[in-house]
């Protein structure tokens, strides 16, 4: 079966340090100061070593640097760190995509260039809001002034594959300010933009607020009409919606996510970074030191288990319907050589009589209702295959 020996093609790495904690973040990252960032650099090029050593790559199709805030690496770390990624997976595909998030408020030109000279291609800006005053309200340590300034900066390093993420359903957020906020995105006329709705999440201040009733978020009737304005508005303009909270113009897909979205392996790098891998997913270590020192004696594993076949199937299912081109039965074949109307028949027949899921020769998809209400028809994949036994 594919998934037990698929080596990636793809490569995930977590730099967890940012300038400080926003309200609504339960990453896992870390407010710099005083942070070991060398030692950490040095644990993550350990981890290279073992983790090429035990599952030697090839072709490199996607990596993605992540956080906390990549870009809060000086430019010689910024180098040092890009310069290693590049030793250790050496092998990189002409259509190489290399992906980094950055925080306006943490770019510079001098960094940028050593982003471009590293290997980046594509940086995906955190901009929330283009709103000051909601980002004030949510954390953010930027204003709408970085914002122009970061990307300016991004194009005179050479980088024309640009994102920006979005929010929406924030505290104190009306349709109308992001409506307003879309008309500045927009006119930026970027080839990529991702919209996110804001989750409440445990461990965050926006949750301890929550709890006390002291958090003014939008009422569901008014987020519902913000989504289905970044829908229209994003749409009229020309960019396809090809994943729920992503839409591009075409060429411009994130190929890396869609690596996610199609349930195939990749290797999961840095403090607390996920991986999937034969067949086998991990978590690293969460914590800064204790991830440097487990990198001195093994690989940092927190936690390493094999996933069941079904399990699989399900995670192909709730992650592959979130791509509005949906999910192929040729693919799920593939993957496990099983037919996918044989295993996931009776929820799909029901989903597509509910108006929630559409039909078609090749798969199946969101219909428009179903995007509205993606989590609950996701949801129903979840244990969804009664008799085990017969498969795997």
């Amino acid at each position: 079966m594919l998934q037990r020996t698929q080596t990636p093609q793809a490569v995930y790495i977590h730099i967890p340090f940012c300038t400080n904690k926003c309200h609504y973040c339960d990453f896992n990252s870390y407010v710099l100061k005083g942070q070991p960032v060398m030692d950490y650099l040095d644990a993550l090029e350990r981890e290279m070593e073992r983790t090429v050593q035990a599952v030697p790559p090839g072709e490199i199709e996607t990596i993605f640097v992540g956080g906390g805030t990549p870009t809060v690496l000086t430019p010689e770390q910024m180098e040092l760190f890009l310069r290693r990624v590049r030793a250790y997976f050496p092998d990189w595909s002409p259509q190489l995509e290399f992906t980094m998030e950055a925080n306006p408020g943490t770019t510079d030109l001098e960094k940028l260039q050593a982003m471009k000279e590293g290997g980046v291609n594509r940086i995906s800006f955190g901009v929330q809001s283009f709103d000051n005053g909601l980002l004030e309200g949510i954390g953010r340590i930027h204003n709408t002034d970085d914002v122009y300034r970061s990307l300016e900066n991004a194009r005179k390093a050479g980088f024309t594959n640009l994102s920006i993420d979005l929010m929406f359903g924030l505290p104190k957020q009306t349709k109308a300010v992001m409506e307003a906020t879309l008309k500045e995105a927009l006119a930026l006329d970027l080839p990529h933009y991702s919209i996110y709705s804001l989750k409440v999440e445990e461990n965050t201040l926006f949750h301890t607020l929550y709890e006390r009733g002291q958090l003014p978020l939008p009422e569901e009737d008014e987020e519902i009409g913000m989504f289905l304005l970044i829908m229209e508005r994003l749409r009229s303009a020309g960019y396809g919606q090809y994943e729920i909270s992503n839409f591009a113009r075409p060429g411009h897909e994130s190929r890396h996510n869609a690596m996610y979205w199609r349930n195939q392996s990749y290797y999961g790098l840095g403090a607390g970074a996920h991986g999937y891998v034969h067949g086998q997913r991990h978590v690293n270590i969460k914590g800064v030191q204790p991830y440097i020192d487990a990198t001195r004696s093994g690989l940092p594993l927190l936690e390493k288990n094999a996933v069941e076949v079904h399990e699989a199937m399900e995670d192909f299912m709730m992650v592959g319907l979130r791509m509005l081109g949906g999910v192929r039965k040729a693919d799920f074949n593939e993957q496990f050589g099983m037919e996918l109307d044989d295993v996931f028949g009776h929820v799909l027949q029901r989903q597509c009589s509910l108006g929630l899921l559409e039909a078609s020769a090749e798969g199946y998809k969101l219909s428009e209702r179903g995007v509205l209400l993606g989590n609950e028809v996701f949801g129903e994949f979840l244990g969804a295959i009664k008799n085990t036994s017969k498969i795997g």
